[in-house]
């Protein structure tokens, strides 16, 4: 499968994700950028989950039906279709791990579509995947850190 080249201005793969960005403070989307979506893809998909969350993955973005010529999304704004997150509210919702916790993992991805993914009305992290699994002709993923 081909590879995307995802990245952020707000930070680097691995490091942490500035505060702006969090919940609890502005919680405000952070810029992402790519390349290397293939000719032919029929559609974008942006999740950002944590799988460090207590009980199960975290889902704090989705977006689908992004234009694959689109190669970024300035402070969030974008042609998709935003889907509600785990915290009940439609869009971003940044990271808030429990005080105290080691540091959480937010796993950034991007999926180039052959195909709609056909998702439930209020999907899980784990239908994402299952959704994306088969229709995904190239994937990016960027990793941002973040601890209260």
């Amino acid at each position: 499968m081909a590879g995307i080249a995802l990245r952020s201005p707000s930070f680097s793969d691995h490091t942490f994700i500035p505060g702006r960005h969090s919940w609890h403070d502005a919680n405000e989307p952070p810029e992402l950028e790519w390349e290397g979506v293939p000719d032919g893809a029929a559609e974008l998909l942006l999740l950002c989950e944590d799988p460090d969350a207590p009980g199960q993955p975290f889902l704090h973005w989705l977006v689908t039906g992004l234009d694959p010529g689109v190669t970024r999304l300035p402070d969030g704004e974008h042609n998709g279709v935003e889907w509600r997150n785990g915290f009940g509210e439609t869009g971003w919702g940044g990271p808030a791990p429990p005080v105290g916790d080691e540091a959480h993992r937010y796993f950034f991805r991007v999926f180039a579509l052959s195909g709609s993914p056909g998702l439930p009305a209020e999907p899980a992290v784990a239908d994402v995947h299952r959704a994306a699994d088969g229709i995904t002709v190239a994937s990016g993923t960027l990793v941002g850190l973040f601890q209260r």
